[in-house]
């Protein structure tokens, strides 16, 4: 399926398609995600947790900053100046209300609480409010330049500290407290490999990890194929522009969203959630440093402030993920309230 999915991305890519073909291509689509999905837990029951929650987020994330390049590369600046801000903001959201809540909620429909270790998620959600407050909210208030827009030294400052933060947190995560980010039973007993089933041997994990890589790329490309026609619907539904970025978004984090519930369904809800917080992580701390690099050939403004409405949503967010991570146990009402925020995100950007 990846590769069926790459030919069709190769076949698609740059030409304006018909009905018929358009129909196709987001089969393809649909069908790269399931096997990005199977192709990942193929290589995490392999590496372990939580080492196997990085390898999609990463991914991902890789794959995301190209895509957002490439946009801004081929636009123009009045129509790419705040791309990043739009694609990143939106990956935040969705991953820290949509991903989380969904998870939330069917591990607690399936366990009626979902139990998970606070040290390490609120590590998580501590470190997606500094990067995005670091990137999102600060050059909205700055001086130095007319808009929300860094100077060329801020901006080098927040992509040097998105890095380094992301990086710390990777070698907490993966090395120093490994095991604050392994998933635990309701009684608190810590889950460190899956007790039904032998893991893949290396060369099975090698070969579902270059499949897993081909599938991303054939998600993001095909994505970007059905986007003209997303863009006729959205244009002729009289919804705005931006729009288009969170469907974009919505189709690239599939993957994980599928990933995560999964995950929830076997009682790791700390998996969904390092997935979740992983995500949103990586999202803000690689492509900010890859806009600031990619900047220097770029013309035109880099608008990376939030407007008003959209700090209001992220604040609630981090106000409301603090609530559900420290207890280090959630019903369904946390994972409602997560959510309804996504749904806020979502009916705002379509009404702003």
């Amino acid at each position: 399926m990846p590769i069926i999915a790459l030919v069709a991305l190769f076949l698609s890519w740059n030409r304006d398609l018909p009905g018929w073909a358009v129909t196709l291509v987001a089969i393809c689509l649909a069908g790269a995600v399931l096997a990005a999905v199977h192709h990942a837990e193929v290589v995490a029951a392999r590496v372990g947790e939580p080492f196997g929650s990085l390898v999609l987020a990463v991914a991902v994330t890789f794959i995301e900053v190209a895509l957002i390049v490439t946009l801004m590369i081929s636009g123009t600046p009045e129509k790419t100046a705040s791309l990043a801000r739009d694609t990143v903001f939106a990956a935040v959201m969705i991953t820290c209300n949509g991903i989380v809540g969904l998870s939330l909620l069917v591990g607690a429909l399936r366990r009626r609480v979902a139990v998970f270790n606070p040290e390490g998620t609120g590590g998580a959600l501590a470190t997606v409010a500094t990067l995005a407050t670091l990137s999102l909210v600060f050059p909205a208030f700055t001086t130095s330049e007319p808009g929300p827009e860094f100077s060329a030294s801020q901006l080098t400052f927040a992509a040097i500290s998105s890095l380094a933060l992301y990086g710390l947190f990777v070698a907490v995560q993966t090395v120093r407290h490994r095991d604050y980010f392994l998933p635990i039973t309701t009684s608190g007993t810590v889950v460190d490999s899956e007790e039904h089933a032998d893991p893949p041997s290396t060369k099975a994990a090698l070969g579902s990890l270059a499949l897993l890589v081909v599938a991303l790329v054939a998600v993001v490309g095909d994505a970007k194929a059905v986007s003209p026609t997303i863009e006729k619907g959205v244009a002729a539904a009289g919804f705005p522009p931006t729009v288009v970025g969170v469907v974009i978004a919505l189709l690239v984090l599939l993957p994980e969203t599928l990933a995560a519930v999964r995950a929830a369904l076997r009682d790791r809800v700390q998996t969904s959630l390092n997935l979740a917080y992983g995500s949103a992580m990586a999202s803000i701390g690689l492509t900010i440093p890859a806009i600031a690099i990619a900047s220097i050939w770029l013309d035109g403004p880099l608008t990376l402030g939030l407007p008003a409405t959209e700090l209001v949503l992220l604040t609630l967010t981090v106000l409301i993920g603090i609530l559900t991570v420290v207890p280090g146990r959630a019903t369904a009402l946390q994972g409602g309230v997560h959510l309804s925020l996504l749904a806020a995100f979502i009916f705002l950007a379509v009404r702003p």
